[in-house]
């Protein structure tokens, strides 16, 4: 069993406002726009988890709507477990993790984002759970 691979867990929420705009941060250690997220601590549920990375990151709190997609980065052995969420409560704002938070329209989600984060979010816009891969910058085919 030592040689068994490890993988990371991670989840991220898509957090849709009622004007279908999306939540995104900036990352302040690559700064590449994707959506709130990051590892999954041991003693919490994977909707806990997409609870605290996106106040931690955004300054809003959300209710967890339901799992919009399942990612693996294959490079890194990072497995995601994407969520649609609704903001709650609080106020977009920077934190250490992001340089930057705004809500972005629908339409205008993948100017700025790589492949890999962008098809997370129009994922989370169908009621079928997506399962991918990618290089950590583009989808790879299945």
């Amino acid at each position: 069993m030592a040689d068994t691979p490890k993988h990371s867990v991670s989840v991220a929420g898509i957090v849709v406002d009622d004007q279908d705009r999306v939540l995104v941060i900036k990352r302040r250690d690559n700064g590449h726009w994707e959506p709130p997220g990051g590892v999954l601590e041991l003693d919490e549920t994977p909707e806990q988890g997409v609870q605290r990375e996106v106040y931690e990151e955004t300054g809003v709190e959300v209710d967890v709507v339901a799992l919009s997609g399942i990612y693996k980065n294959m490079s890194r052995g990072v497995v995601s477990l994407v969520f649609r969420c609704w903001p709650r409560a609080g106020s977009a704002r920077a934190s250490d993790e992001a340089s930057a938070v705004r809500w972005v329209k629908f339409e205008d989600v993948g100017k700025d984002m790589d492949e890999a984060y962008r098809v997370r979010i129009t994922d989370a816009w169908t009621d079928e759970v997506a399962v991918r891969s990618h290089d950590g910058v583009n989808v790879l085919a299945g």
